[in-house]
């Protein structure tokens, strides 16, 4: 009951603010009013863009177009003073100021007049400005000086002023629905591809520009026929009297921590800019859960083959909900959700052209993290009766409830490169290297008991598992693109080698009971007690796993123009993936005190061979308004597989498929696209699922190999509806993504009597799955408020079939989400972000009705910034999070609230001092759900909770004076370009 009254107040906190913010506002709302016409002839100009922009910083207030008179009016504008301007396509822009009073209820421009680019004028011309967000092609642009972030926020901050634009808790971007993968600088990679190294540490106040669109493949963007390969990505464009000096942020902060270690946090971010060269040199320490990267990028978590006790199992779907992050707190990441994490890591990145030919981008990252997880599981199998092995049996119920701790520690080291080196005006060849390097030591300690629906023990498992591992992944991708005299010509090759080698030894202790005898039970020694009878297997193995994985690609492409609309492409592909992994498991022996007794059951040596030809032709067709494409590929593949430990050791399987595709795009108009694209693909299985061997790392959850697996064939099939109104700023982005797989790849369970079970991966039809999202976003007219509302829908559908004691099994997911966004400046002072979320999740099992579910998760989050006198700061995160399922253990509620009070320092504030609350109620928890087709679990981990800092911040901005800024047309008259309608300046995306 406290948690809820707490949190109530914080949310009628929160709506009280902005009700009495608008009411203040509305209360001195006036009417701007005027008109457009041509400077020469007085004729109005119909459909000119209208800028409403704060007079103090120019941060874009409203926005809109002239009607047919060539007149425009903004309504509810709040008193103050404003800037005006004006863009038409084919004239200079132009800049009025105006002021807004309470004594006069409108507020009258006049006739504003511009001029057509063609004429000239006599010693004076006007800098242009570009309108706040321009749609050209398939980017749309946005101007960040347009959108107004607190002082020394960061990229992430910025983003998620942006109409369409989604950023989470974790730092995660999203745009028009889909993902962002890839976040480039400057038109270059940063950091490698991981997103985050630019959102969290680059500034937000040296941004000029940020786009959005899908970036196409290497091949596709030189030769212009789409293959469907396309990332949603963004690139972030610098100001040019920002693209030479210094800039960055330091960062340190300790305080302590009741009944714990003290906490500590420090960053450094140092970039240096001189035009075209660029180094950026980031570090941090911290044990507080924060990361300033993606933790998969440098491959946190891995942990080469670790136990995973009892939390494996189960084909088919799974349906899962997550639960509260670590603490956070002013743009710094999160890791470890469910865990705490020490880390530290250090970067730097480099670009740069030599001479006039060569252009270079690389980074290296080294990182080290240390990763305590202590969970508490609670597992509901329902198994449905039918044979099991030699047994028919009734249908069974089993409850498992498990402890897991785990020490995880890893340091990793990655290089990127990318090289461009232009032989001549026709011919181009790029190289893009990467190289990581991981070493792993993982300790985990679990106790599990299963016990029957009648309260029986069927068993109970006490396991210590130790591993230590290392593993290097190279790729390297040598491109060459060709170009001819004649247009549209072009030749290209792409030779790709990717390398990935793992070893791993791990020590497996392990004692396991079992109320009955166990068939599954292949190793240790097993004794049972005929009076009570249960069977113990007690388990001292050392494993050690080597897998070594080699591929080599080879793609071919020649474009020849059939005309000046029409282009066919002929394509051929060459692969060689080269995979072995040998697996050698060693009994301990007490008479010797060492492990040199091989175990076969549980050893293999396999080699996987993977060989694909493909080739074929696509035909383009490209209009003004709309292109189409159609191609059509052969592929013959080869699967040989070789078991060097068993007599029986070859099996060479070939197949051959044909693999059409489609495209479509349709330009409306007036910033309105569609696209349609159609895929299929093969997919291989890994040499994991093909190595016929059993992996007892968990006694009660055997994995096993199936050297007889086939690859999946799946087609796919997508829809991109993109509209954004310029006029009205509103905008709506439509994504549907539907698939089919054959010979998809499912697990195939088999229980025995005493809850055991082994896991082996099978071929089966019939899965398909389809997901959707729909985004609406328009500005909210708050008087002069600079709101944003973002409304986002999503949809998951998906079905497929496995098996459980050799009964298929019909799975039905279903996801239904919305999701709300409110970001404003409500004034200079005030800084609101307000966003909610409720997601409808559903899952249906045919063979097992009793594990059918239902629930839901609901979640709001509120951001607030305010400026208090004397230099004064005051920001709080409040996140309420809400379960709600079939258990009622499981309705829950949390709510986790951090807060900051910082003293801004220094002439030009480039410093502060802050002190930081994190977790004030002592409420943050993480639980997850996971729901199989064979079995229900509740999952509770340990996290960061309520500690406290004293941090103490320094933002460097040391620019060359000698680079001259955009001057303000008001200052002093330059020559100049002005806008577009509705477009605006900015340039295309480099490639």
């Amino acid at each position: 009951m406290k948690r809820r009254t707490v949190t109530r107040w914080l949310l009628w906190s929160a709506l009280c603010i902005l009700h009495f913010t608008v009411l203040s506002t509305n209360g001195f709302a006036q009417t701007i009013r005027g008109a457009v016409v041509d400077s020469v002839s007085r004729k109005p100009l119909m459909e000119a863009s209208v800028s409403l922009l704060s007079g103090k910083d120019s941060s874009l207030v409203s926005f809109g177009i002239t009607d047919g008179d060539g007149k425009f009016e903004f309504l509810k504008v709040a008193e103050g003073q404003y800037r005006l301007l004006v863009t038409y396509v084919g004239y200079r822009g132009r800049a009025k100021r105006i002021s807004v009073t309470k004594d006069d209820p409108i507020a009258d421009a006049g006739t504003i007049d511009i001029v057509a680019q063609s004429q000239t004028l006599t010693e004076v011309s006007v800098q242009g400005e570009r309108a706040p967000i321009a749609v050209k092609g398939d980017t749309l642009e946005f101007n960040a000086g347009s959108f107004k972030t607190r002082p020394n926020a960061q990229v992430e901050d910025l983003l998620k002023k942006l109409p369409g634009v989604e950023v989470d808790r974790d730092g995660n971007v999203k745009a028009q629905g889909q993902s962002i993968t890839k976040i480039l600088v400057d038109g270059k990679p940063f950091f490698g591809n991981d997103p985050k190294m630019a959102t969290r540490n680059l500034p937000a106040d040296i941004i000029d520009k940020v786009q959005l669109f899908d970036q196409s493949s290497e091949q596709s963007a030189f030769s212009g026929v789409d293959d469907g390969d396309r990332e949603k990505t963004i690139n972030i464009t610098t100001k040019k009297d920002k693209r030479k000096g210094s800039f960055g942020q330091q960062t340190i902060g300790a305080g302590p921590k009741p009944g714990d270690d003290a906490r500590y946090s420090g960053r450094v971010s140092l970039n240096q800019f001189n035009n075209g060269r660029q180094i950026s040199v980031l570090g941090m320490a911290n044990n507080v859960n924060q990361q300033g990267f993606t933790a998969s990028d440098l491959g946190l978590g891995n942990n080469f083959g670790g136990a995973g006790q009892g939390q494996g199992g189960g084909g088919g779907s799974n349906v899962v909900r997550g639960g509260a992050g670590g603490g956070s707190g002013n743009g710094a990441g999160q890791v470890g959700s469910n865990a705490i994490t020490q880390s530290w890591a250090a970067g730097i990145n480099y670009r740069d052209g030599w001479g006039k030919k060569v252009d270079v981008v690389s980074s290296y990252n080294a990182s080290n993290t240390n990763t305590l997880t202590n969970q508490q599981s609670h597992r509901e199998n329902v198994i449905p009766s039918g044979t099991s092995g030699t047994t028919t049996r009734p249908d069974a119920g089993f409850v498992r409830d498990q402890t897991n701790g785990s020490d995880n520690t890893n340091t990793n080291q990655r290089v990127n490169l990318r090289l461009d080196y232009r032989i001549d005006s026709l011919t181009t060849i790029r190289v893009i290297p990467s190289l990581s390097w991981i070493n792993s030591d993982y300790n985990n300690q679990s106790e599990a008991r299963t016990v029957t629906n009648e309260g029986v023990m069927a068993n109970s498992s006490v396991t210590n598992y130790t591993s230590a591992g290392n593993g290097f992944t190279g790729n390297n991708s040598l491109l060459l693109f060709r170009k001819f005299r004649k247009k549209g010509r072009s030749f290209s090759v792409n030779w790709t080698i990717g390398a990935n080698n793992q070893n791993n030894e791990g020590i497996n202790k392990s004692v396991n009971q079992f109320n009955g005898s166990s068939t599954s039970l292949t190793s240790g020694i097993i004794t049972k007690d005929t009076i009570t009878g249960i069977t113990t297997q007690t388990i001292n193995q050392r494993n050690n796993q080597q897998t070594r994985s080699m591929t080599n690609t080879i793609n071919v492409s020649y474009t020849e123009p059939l005309s000046l609309r029409q282009t066919l492409e002929f394509h051929y592909n060459l692969s060689d993936n080269h995979n072995t992994s040998n697996r050698a498991v060693n009994d301990f022996n007490g008479l010797t005190n060492q492990y040199d007794q091989l175990n076969p059951q549980l050893s293999n040596n396999f080699i996987n061979d993977y060989i694909t030809n493909r080739g074929g032709l696509t035909w383009q067709t490209k209009r003004l308004k709309y292109t189409y494409a159609f191609g059509l590929d052969a592929q013959q593949a080869s699967l040989n597989s070789d078991n060097l430990s068993s007599q029986e050791r070859s099996l060479n399987r070939s197949f051959s498929n044909l693999l059409p595709n489609a495209l479509f795009t349709y330009n409306f108009g007036k910033s309105r696209t569609l696209r349609l694209n159609y895929r299929t693909r093969v997919n291989a299985p890994s040499v994991n699922q093909l190595q016929p061997v059993a992996n007892n790392t968990n006694p009660l959850n055997i994995q096993n190999g199936n050297a007889a697996l086939q690859p999946e064939y799946a087609h796919t099939i997508s829809l991109n509806y993109n509209r954004f109104d310029a006029a009205t700023f509103r905008n709506t982005f439509v994504f549907l993504n539907a698939s089919r797989t054959d010979n998809k790849i499912v697990n195939s369970t088999e229980f025995t009597s005493t809850g055991a079970q082994t896991t082996t991966p099978v071929n089966t039809n019939g899965y398909y799955t389809i997901n959707g999202s729909l985004v609406l976003g328009r500005p909210l007219k708050l008087g002069a408020q600079k709101t944003n509302l973002n409304l986002s829908t999503n949809l998951t559908h998906n079905q497929g079939t496995s098996f459980i004691n050799r009964q298929s099994n019909r799975a039905t997911n279903w996801l239904i989400g919305q999701g709300a966004t409110i970001s404003s400046n409500f004034t200079e002072k005030l800084d609101l972000n307000l966003s909610g979320n409720i997601n409808w999740q559903s899952a249906k099992y045919s063979l097992q009705p009793q594990q059918n579910t239902t629930f839901l998760n609901q979640t709001v989050t509120l951001d607030v910034y305010y400026q208090l006198p004397l230099k004064f700061t005051f920001s709080t995160n409040v996140y309420y999070n809400h379960y709600g399922g079939s258990s009622a253990s499981f309705n829950q509620s949390y709510t986790l609230w951090n807060a900051t009070l910082a003293r801004q320092l220094f002439k030009q504030n480039q410093g502060e001092l802050r002190f930081q609350a994190f977790d004030l109620l002592n409420q943050n928890q993480s639980i997850v759900r996971n729901v199989t087709d064979t079995y229900t679990e509740e999952v509770r981990s340990r996290v960061l909770n309520r500690y406290f800092m004293i941090s103490f911040v320094y933002n460097l901005r040391k620019f060359n004076a000698g680079v001259t800024p955009p001057r303000d047309p008001f200052s002093q008259p330059t020559r100049g370009q002005g806008g577009q309608r509705g477009q605006g300046g900015g340039g295309r995306r480099n490639q």
